[in-house]
């Protein structure tokens, strides 16, 4: 029999419910719940439990050495994080229709952060604009990080009660419902879900469980002692939680290279195997954010990785930036830019000045690769948060949106680039004072210096103008909007209709490049049941190439246009 879980507060489905807490440092630990205290028994690994008498909806905190503390596993708070828990009963909410879900070579994926997607910046609010996303025909919806953190605004990489969605976004049940009426429309809905660090605020584990966490720390806070089945515990009861108690679709895994269990990330293999065995009645799709650009992950389980290449290549080709991490592509991009439509990605372990990256992935199918042209990260991690638009103009923009749309590898758009938009989306936190919104910005400021931006008159982070500002609707010229939806309408429906039977029909060989001219290649993607073709112009027109005989898409001339695209897609 596998041993209880030493983490959350779960009914047992006879009126009795399960609290239970590691705390190895803690001397004694009690149940304060409705403001009673309760004794909890002492295990042998540190945990501690007791079983009583509990219904939905009950105030709970932890008395742990006469400190009253939230559960770190904690489905749902009233008010901040320091605050009390409360008892959810995840079996409570009503469905009304069933979801199989959806095949992942059917995923065009639209990242939306809650607080900025609408202006009450609530998963009601969002849930009423689903449908004209699903009209543009958008399948999937990634979220950003919901898990509460301190404060009322942010991107969501600070949580640090990682179960409990963030209350100024909603309750458990709004979640829900956002994503039933997500799945009601035929989108799905996957998960940013943050295993690699806690924010710095609010993040209470330290006191009473010293062991959950390292002396190695990540770029974001103290490292997490994955190889403790305490802390594999912890993270596992959540993600099947997410899993199961909002019917999500999969999650995309924030920066896996920092989860680190000694044993070559055997937890997240296993974490992988697990859901595999899972009869959910529909499929669920696992995605990481990994900067090594390492196979081993999506060869055991997972079904993608974010390809940074793409963006970063395309960046520094279009841009001509090459300052912080761009550097890497800065010698040849636009031969970069070949790799990466020839095989996926631009490393994969060969030679470079700054040292090999990558292993090799062309073997992989195109399915493995989520491509965006940006997202929230390389968007945000700009003094000024200018979207790739604002930098290469309306012409490149709308050619490179097509491109994106019409490969054959998974497409995410970040919220408002279905209809061109040119707002920014600046970093944003809401500290609790003033000590800490002057450390926030100068640690802004020294960050983004260090990548080779000027960061002098950078918005203030920690203000809510930088938060108002990051709003992509509703648009500045509704006109230009429209042209552009329209745009992402025609090659969605295209990518719809007859990319999809062809990325479902499987990979037959790697892409076949050829350059015309400094910045235009020929591409043609070869399948079971047919290929695609494309001819596009990056800046320069595609030099003694022919126009592809039979488009389904065009956009330009790329045979005279210094900015252009064909698409051929036989089948």
């Amino acid at each position: 029999m596998t041993a209880p879980s030493p983490w959350g507060a779960r009914p047992l489905g006879d009126g009795s419910w399960r609290f239970s807490i590691w705390a190895p440092a803690a001397r004694h630990v009690a149940l304060l719940l409705e403001g009673r205290e309760l004794a909890m028994e002492p295990g042998r690994a540190g945990d501690w439990s007791c079983r009583i008498p509990a219904r939905p909806g009950m105030a709970y905190l932890f008395r742990i050495d006469g400190r009253d503390l939230p559960d770190p596993a904690s489905r749902a708070q009233i008010g901040g994080v320091e605050g009390p828990s409360l008892t959810v009963d995840p079996e409570a909410f009503d469905w009304a229709r069933a979801w199989s879900g959806r095949p992942l070579e059917e995923a065009v994926f639209f990242e939306l952060h809650v607080g900025t997607f609408t202006r009450e910046g609530t998963f009601a609010a969002a849930a009423r604009r689903l449908p004209d996303l699903a009209a543009l025909g958008v399948t999937a919806i990634q979220l950003m990080p919901v898990a509460q953190f301190m404060g009322r605004r942010g991107w969501g990489y600070d949580g640090v009660l990682i179960r409990a969605p963030h209350p100024a976004y909603g309750t458990p049940d709004e979640l829900r419902a956002f994503v039933a009426e997500a799945q009601g429309h035929g989108m799905m809905v996957l998960l940013d879900l943050v295993m690699n660090h806690f924010g710095p605020l609010g993040n209470f584990l330290p006191g009473y469980a010293p062991d959950f966490f390292t002396d190695r720390p990540t770029p974001w806070g103290d490292g997490i002692a994955f190889h403790r089945p305490e802390v594999q515990a912890f993270f596992r009861d959540a993600a099947l939680g997410w899993l199961r108690e909002y019917r999500l679709d999969g999650f995309r895994l924030d920066a896996v290279h920092e989860i680190r269990d000694g044993q070559d990330q055997r937890f997240l293999r296993g974490l992988a195997a697990e859901i595999r065995t899972l009869d959910l009645g529909r499929p669920v799709h696992l995605i990481c954010e990994d900067e090594r650009n390492l196979t081993h992950l999506r060869e055991a389980g997972f079904d993608a990785e974010w390809n940074d290449d793409w963006h970063n290549v395309l960046h520094v080709a279009l841009t001509g930036e090459t300052q912080g991490y761009y550097s890497r592509y800065a010698r040849d991009p636009f031969a970069d830019l070949a790799r990466a439509l020839e095989r996926g990605q631009a490393d994969e372990g060969q030679p470079h000045p700054e040292g090999p990256r990558g292993t090799e992935a062309a073997h992989l199918p195109w399915t493995a690769f989520v491509n965006a042209n940006q997202t929230h990260d390389q968007i945000g991690n700009r003094a000024f948060g200018e979207r790739l638009i604002s930098l290469i103009g309306e012409e490149a923009a709308r050619v490179t949106h097509a491109i994106l749309l019409c490969m054959p590898f998974l497409p995410l758009l970040f919220m408002g680039e279905e209809e061109g938009s040119e707002a920014p989306f600046l970093f944003f936190c809401d500290p609790p004072d003033e000590a800490m919104r002057r450390a926030v910005r100068d640690g802004r400021r020294a960050e983004l210096e260090r990548i080779g931006y000027d960061a002098e008159h950078m918005p203030d982070p920690t203000g809510p103008e930088a938060f108002e500002a990051s709003r992509p609707y509703p648009a500045r010229d509704p006109a230009r909007a429209e042209s552009w939806r329209a745009l992402t309408r025609d090659l969605l429906d295209l990518r719809a209709n007859r990319i999809v039977p062809l990325l479902k029909s499987g990979k037959s060989g790697i892409g076949e490049v050829t350059r015309h001219g400094p910045r235009a290649f020929a591409v043609r993607w070869p399948f079971k049941a047919g290929e695609i073709r494309m001819l596009m112009s990056l800046g320069t027109p595609a030099t003694g190439a022919a126009s592809l005989p039979a488009c389904a898409f065009r956009l330009g001339d790329p045979t005279r246009d210094a900015f252009g695209l064909e698409v051929e897609i036989t089948a």
